[in-house]
């Protein structure tokens, strides 16, 4: 559990990492001000959108670095020959 959280650290930005914070904040802020009503389908989905668009950004940070490797092994090769 403590390396998948320093990989994720390690992925994400300070950019990122901000958004999060403040985003859940705003939501727990939401849910004491406005309580459980109508208006909390809203809020979460909000939320839930935040959530999926750093997780896409944590997939193609994670997807990049690994092309980034196999580039680095590519270029190996080829200079061995």
């Amino acid at each position: 559990m403590n390396s998948h959280l320093s990989k994720l650290r390690d992925q994400l930005d300070t950019a990122s990492s901000v958004v999060i914070v403040i985003t859940f904040i705003l939501f727990v802020v939401s849910l004491f001000l406005k309580g459980l009503s109508h208006d909390i389908l809203l809020d979460s989905g909000v939320l839930l959108v935040s959530v999926k668009l750093i997780i896409m950004s944590y997939k193609n940070n994670v997807n990049i670095n690994e092309v980034n490797k196999q580039l680095g092994e590519i270029k190996k090769l080829v200079k061995k020959e």
